[in-house]
């Protein structure tokens, strides 16, 4: 028997488990102990198909650096202290420097996690900007993409002669990826631009994701793509993409040209992140990895879908998500009101709302699998949305056959093993 701890919140629960029954999903990376100041220093003298930092900014320069909202772990608060050290170094004017949050459709930014996220110095030093998605005067009409789709982004990025962005790379369960793009589409869009991007992940025929749309794949995912045109609209002239560990340090880090940057991060993570099964099992427990990944139960979804795709139909997905701050809408519970996953995909398409497919995804999970969620959510809220509240202890009374347990949820992928020997991603997760 073991003793196994996995994040929740900002602590961790802890179960015995028989080590012959269960096996851990992890990522196949070698430990990476965090980077330092000058490692990260001379990832940015050595950029991707970029030139360095000193040769696209000068003292002339005004520059904007776009950092992601207290619901992603980038190790802002490292990167942008050196990435602003530097800029003054450059003869870029303190003046001349702001930052901004990609926020999205997420709620505001604290100011306590500016604090957080930046580090006192910076925070009380450089000019802070606030996206807010809804607000009309926030935003300037840049056209449309050959979709049809409106372009409408924060002014800020037209305003400001050098755009950084940085954030940092991990699976999205229907844009392929984080990271990159995303940080100005959706990051830094308009409801109505965030909204018309995201519905092209529903095919409303069929009731369920558009074809190449999915976690991990970019070529053919007509979310990805649309954001990334949109992004191209901006066209950064710098980007800094990390991978954390556990704990939201830096252990990798890709800069250089906006969308070449952020393709090599994403193909090496997917290179260190995946877990290959022989099948799926009996029982999932699977962990957020704790806060922030599980601050709400809107992002607590990636480390459910994750889990989806190494349990069997019908089986148990236990999932570990403290959801502080609740579900991460107030209206977020209306969308369970329908019957199920195909009547709320129906209703998306006279009504669609982003938060909408959030509840379909989760809806449909929760319809496939028995759902056992442990967190601070009211129990009548878990019920209502197809979920059973639960505690770790209630969930191991049952004597299960098999099953794996996942401790990072959304940073490891599952691979199914096909009768070829070859590891893939399971089509009907």
């Amino acid at each position: 028997m073991a003793v196994v701890q996995l994040g929740y919140g900002k602590g961790t629960l802890s179960f015995t488990l028989d080590e012959k029954r269960f096996d851990i999903l992890s990522d196949n990376r070698d430990e990476l102990r965090p980077l330092s100041d000058i490692e990260i220093g001379a990832a940015l003298d050595a950029p991707i198909a970029a030139p360095p930092l000193d040769e696209i900014c000068s003292a002339s320069d005004s520059v904007l650096i776009v950092v992601s909202d207290a619901t992603r772990a980038t190790a802002s608060a490292q990167v942008v202290n050196l990435l602003v050290r530097r800029l003054i170094q450059y003869g870029v004017l303190p003046g001349n420097i702001a930052i901004i949050f990609a926020t999205g459709i997420h709620r505001p930014v604290t100011e306590q996690e500016k604090v957080e996220l930046l580090t006192p110095f910076i925070a009380q030093r450089v000019r802070i900007l606030n996206h807010d998605a809804n607000d009309p005067k926030q935003m300037v009409a840049l056209g449309t993409t050959e979709r049809g789709t409106p372009v409408e982004l924060n002014r800020a990025l037209k305003d400001y002669s050098v755009v950084i962005t940085t954030g940092a790379v991990g699976f999205h369960y229907f844009a392929g990826f984080t990271g990159g793009r995303k940080s100005i589409c959706p990051g830094l869009a308009s409801a109505k631009t965030i909204q018309a991007t995201h519905t092209l992940a529903i095919d409303f025929e069929t009731g369920g994701r558009r074809n190449g749309v999915d976690t991990a794949k970019l070529a053919g995912n007509l979310v990805h793509e649309e954001c990334e045109r949109i992004a191209a609209v901006v066209a950064p002239a710098f980007s800094i993409v990390t991978e954390v560990d556990d704990v939201g340090r830096a252990v990798k880090i890709h800069c250089g040209h906006w969308q070449k940057s952020h393709q090599w991060a994403c193909e090496d993570y997917l290179g260190t992140h995946c877990s290959p099964i022989d099948q799926p099992r009996d029982l999932v427990v699977v962990s957020c990895g704790g806060f922030p990944f599980d601050i709400n139960l809107i992002q607590a979804l990636k480390a459910l879908d994750m889990a989806a795709r190494a349990c069997r139909e019908n089986g148990t997905i236990v999932l570990l998500a403290e959801c502080a701050e609740g579900l991460g809408r107030s209206d977020f519970l209306k969308w369970f009101s329908e019957k199920d996953s195909q009547a709320l995909a129906l209703r998306m398409r006279e009504e669609y709302e982003v938060n909408g497919q959030t509840a379909w995804a989760l809806l449909s999970k929760a319809e496939r699998f028995r759902v056992h969620l442990v967190s601070s959510l009211h129990d009548n809220d878990v019920r209502f949305m197809g979920m059973l509240p639960a505690s770790i202890e209630d969930v191991f009374a049952t004597d299960y056959a098999t099953g794996y347990i996942m401790p990072r949820g959304a940073a490891v992928l599952p691979l199914v093993r096909s009768s070829d020997g070859v590891a893939r991603i399971r089509a009907d997760a």
